[in-house]
């Protein structure tokens, strides 16, 4: 047995049979480390089950993932984390564990490590709209959600503290998002990059028009889960500030950007928490009568390269799956637990992004980091959401590597131009300073045709069976994406960028729209497979993300959420799993 600084227990399979816990939680992501910490402070035992190794947990852990992206010739978003074959993280460009059946590729990835997705995130922390919560009331479309934005508002300060976030209060105010009485971020805003500056100029003040409606175009920055410079008059804690490293995205060197490893780290030494790695829930057992949870099945392995595992179970009074909306999903479906409703592993969403990229006229400083520091809050909101998907709009500061296309332009400088040498260097720098992306990330609403299914002749290494992913994207969406990229090329214009954006054909994401073609991206956003609602009949889970079936069963993540709106997601999960710890704490008082 292993004893972290903070208390929490690295344990065996063997430690684990000898205990009884309060709570089972699946998976140290954001959602079960704070569900873990807030149970723990109130004295109550909790096991987290995790399908990765905990090797990055200590400092000299984390320190050889750094090394690892270092050496990765690709730099995608799980490059730092080792290969596990028995807790196969899905990586963009990688097939094999996704199984796509749906016209579209879902896209985007997520990490089955400790601390979940949260080890690659961007790090953007907005708040969801309180339209975004009566978007079917509102705009008929997609599906409401059983509460209101007012009661989760608490909760999302809660998460913004634990997190850490840097952000303008008034900019989010001026963009529709209510605040507590004299609440702020923790955090000063991260500072505006020299490129995000030089588009404010070209574009802050002029108008477009969507969906009838005047649109003035603003810049604003994003909150964001990484340490500034702390607000005057508040007591708060931060570490190693951001030093605008390139690599943020998947991994921060200096530790700035927040993951779910500061909150394990930071559950008080009282002996509470037991963590046991290696382990994939297999398979929620239920009682047939009853359909309270009796236990979660379990296969733990040694060696991730090699199949063999030992099959064991866990049990608690209340069981909580952390995983993610897609993960959380599967294993329900392999339990054979599809809810009364019939809606497990329905609803499947994501944000899907239309990308564009330009020259700017002069050196911009590109390449910097954060990844994002400023972009467009203004279309987040309107009536024309009742036609249009809203969206917002990021200014990379990484040039056009989410592009893909800057390989090719630098093979075409060499060969086609003939250039090497001190002549090739100057080209590369002359054009690679110059880049911009811009990011547009839409609202996808809910649709029981996109999900996850399971099928028994697509199973992992561990004989577990892997997601089938069916897919599709609405003309709701095709639309926006056809404005946002009429929008880009309207920046574009004003700021002065030559635009150099092309879709390719053969990209498994391209289709045509109105005579143009366009690819998309994914968001790593995966939610709603088991979300939330009134009854049983329209949901997986209530207010409170407990299961309508399964009475001491609690499944947590953006899988509850009925909508996504425009907002990234780990700041909302984040603030339903504080709303959920204190039903826990509620019910276990009982």
């Amino acid at each position: 047995m292993t004893v972290n600084q903070t208390g929490i227990k690295l344990v065996s399979p063997e430690v684990v049979s000898n205990n009884n816990y309060d709570v089972v939680v699946v998976g140290a992501g954001i959602a079960g480390a704070i569900v873990a910490k807030q149970l723990s402070k109130e004295g109550k035992s909790v096991l987290i089950v995790e399908a990765g190794t905990a090797e990055g947990l200590n400092i000299d852990g984390f320190y050889s993932y750094v090394r690892n992206y270092h050496r990765a010739v690709s730099k995608h978003s799980n490059s730092p984390y080792p290969i596990n074959n028995n807790a196969v993280s899905p990586t963009d460009g990688i097939r094999g564990y996704f199984e796509e059946k749906g016209p579209f590729p879902i896209s985007g990835s997520y990490t089955r490590i400790t601390g979940g997705t949260t080890m690659h995130w961007e790090g953007k922390t907005l708040r969801m709209l309180p339209e975004d919560f009566e978007l079917k009331t509102k705009y008929g479309v997609g599906l409401d959600w059983p509460i209101s934005y007012d009661d989760l508002q608490p909760y999302y300060s809660m998460a913004e503290y634990e997190i850490g976030v840097s952000g303008d209060l008034d900019e989010q105010k001026e963009l529709g998002i209510p605040f507590e009485y004299n609440y702020n971020f923790p955090m000063k805003k991260i500072p505006p990059s020299y490129l995000d500056e030089r588009v404010r100029e070209g574009i802050d003040g002029t108008s477009v028009k969507m969906g009838g409606t005047s649109i003035e175009l603003k810049l604003s920055t994003f909150p964001q889960g990484r340490n500034g410079e702390v607000n005057p008059n508040i007591t708060y804690q931060s570490g190693a500030k951001c030093q605008g490293n390139g690599s943020c995205v998947p991994i921060c060197p200096y530790q700035a950007k927040y993951d779910a490893r500061r909150t394990l780290n930071s559950i008080p030494s009282s002996n509470q928490v037991h963590l046991l790695p290696q382990a994939v829930a297999s398979k929620v057992e239920v009682d047939a009568d009853s359909g309270r949870v009796l236990s979660i099945q379990y296969k733990h392995y040694v060696d991730k390269d090699s199949p063999e595992h030992s099959v064991n179970s866990v049990k608690g009074k209340v069981y909580v799956l952390a995983a993610n909306a897609v993960e959380n999903a599967r294993l329900m479906l392999a339990s054979n637990l599809k809810s009364t409703s019939g809606l497990m592993g329905k609803n499947l969403m994501d944000h899907p992004f239309l990308l564009a990229w330009g020259l700017m006229p002069e050196p911009a400083g590109a390449m910097r980091g954060p990844l994002v520091t400023s972009g467009l809050g203004v279309f987040r909101n309107g009536e024309f959401r009742a036609n249009l998907a809203a969206f917002g709009m990021d200014i990379h500061n990484d040039g056009w590597g989410w592009s893909g296309t800057g390989v090719s332009d630098v093979v075409r400088s060499s060969v086609n131009n003939n250039f090497y040498g001190k002549i090739l260097r100057r080209e590369l720098v002359d054009k690679i300073s110059k880049q911009i992306l811009l990011a547009f990330m839409l609202e996808l609403p809910a649709d029981p045709n996109n999900q996850i299914t399971v099928d028994p002749q697509y199973t992992d290494q561990l004989g577990n069976l892997r997601p089938v992913v069916h897919f599709d994207l609405p003309e709701y969406c095709k639309k926006s994406i056809a404005y946002t990229r009429e929008l880009s090329r309207s920046i574009f214009d004003r700021i002065g960028a030559e635009d150099h954006t092309h879709y390719d054909e053969s990209d498994p994401s391209y289709f045509e729209f109105n005579g143009e073609g366009y690819w998309f991206r994914g968001g790593n956003h995966f939610s709603g497979t088991h979300i939330m609602g009134t009854h049983k009949s329209n949901s997986v889970v209530n207010e409170q993300l407990r299961c309508w079936d399964h009475d001491n069963l609690y499944m947590l993540g953006s899988g509850s959420m009925p909508s996504i709106g425009s907002a990234n997601t780990s700041l909302s999960i984040a603030a339903l799993s504080y709303r959920a710890a204190k039903q826990l704490l509620s019910v276990l008082r009982d």
